[in-house]
């Protein structure tokens, strides 16, 4: 018998050993084991001799007039070798549900008018599709999301051209370009009056996000030859409908929040020759694989933003 292993040594054991070990060890014959598992018996006993050689030599099997049964040491291995096979059985079983969609996990983050109405009927779409995916999101501006998503925190980034963040880096998928509305007052004198420049409301008080409008959506009235008066500085957009809808200024919406505006306050479609105010990009790390996951919620994402740009252009 040759030396046992040391316990701080790791065992090179091959899973079809452990294959034909059980098998032999469930029907009590090599001879019927080598039938169920379609090989010949002189192939499930070679099996069978390097099991027990990597094992140290101590024999597995009595073997009997009429078939074999487990020695001691067999009948301790019987567990371990029944939980290897099932661990790369259920490893084999996760690698196919991934392949198929049909579990893992997606980690996602988005920007907050994403989350009004794209990211919600995308998701939605998503899950009744792939229920057993285990799906997180985080909601952020688009450089933070865009740092997670560099670290590996995040599979998947919702982020827009707003602010300047470096895109180049990441892949990117077109969702949709984003058209501009001014929400004022319902009985603004504007209100009924169809599409606006902004030029026509230079002088009027704006509502933003921050107190400089570079970086922001007002970067559209900067385009248009004037600087916007920010009156009031306010991040949520909720909080920015009521400060319109009490008269306190006007805001810029875009429109993936067009939908979810309150009915006191009315939507002015901006006219703007320049570009589009924002492009919106579901983003993901170059270089890194994408799995189906993700590439099953970019194509939810470009869905829901179809139906977004439908809705609002009627």
């Amino acid at each position: 018998m040759g030396p046992m292993p040391s316990p701080h040594e790791s065992l090179d054991l091959s899973t079809v050993w452990l294959r034909a070990f059980l098998e032999v060890a469930r029907r009590g014959s090599f001879t019927v084991a080598a039938r169920t598992l379609g090989w010949t018996q002189s192939a499930v006993s070679r099996q069978i001799s390097s099991l027990e050689s990597a094992l140290g030599g101590a024999p597995l099997f009595d073997r009997l007039p009429r078939g074999v049964r487990l020695t001691e040491a067999g009948r301790v291995l019987v567990p371990h070798a029944e939980a290897v096979v099932e661990a790369l059985h259920g490893a084999g079983r996760e690698l196919a549900a991934l392949r198929e969609v049909a579990g893992g996990r997606l980690r996602f983050g988005a920007f907050a008018t994403a989350d009004a109405a794209l990211v919600p009927r995308a998701l939605g779409a998503f899950r009744d599709r792939h229920p057993r995916v285990r799906v997180s999101r985080e909601e952020g501006f688009t450089p933070g999301l865009l740092d997670r998503l560099a670290a590996g925190h995040l599979d998947l980034a919702v982020v827009s051209t707003t602010g300047g963040a470096p895109l180049e880096p990441y892949a990117l998928h077109h969702l949709l370009d984003e058209s501009l509305y001014v929400a004022v007052p319902a009985a603004h004198p504007l209100a009924d009056g169809g599409p606006v420049r902004l030029g026509r409301l230079a002088d009027a008080d704006w509502i933003s996000g921050s107190a400089r409008p570079e970086g922001t959506l007002l970067d559209a009235a900067l385009r248009q030859g004037f600087r916007p008066r920010v009156a009031h500085v306010v991040a949520e957009w909720t909080a920015k409908q009521g400060y319109v809808a009490a008269g306190l200024g006007v805001t810029l919406v875009p429109a993936l929040a067009a939908e979810s505006v309150r009915p006191d306050v009315a939507l002015l479609p901006v006219l703007d020759e320049g570009a589009p105010a924002r492009a919106v990009y579901a983003a993901t790390a170059r270089g890194r694989s994408a799995v189906p996951a993700v590439r099953a919620f970019v194509g939810a994402l470009r869905e829901a933003a179809g139906r977004i740009a439908v809705s609002v252009a009627q």
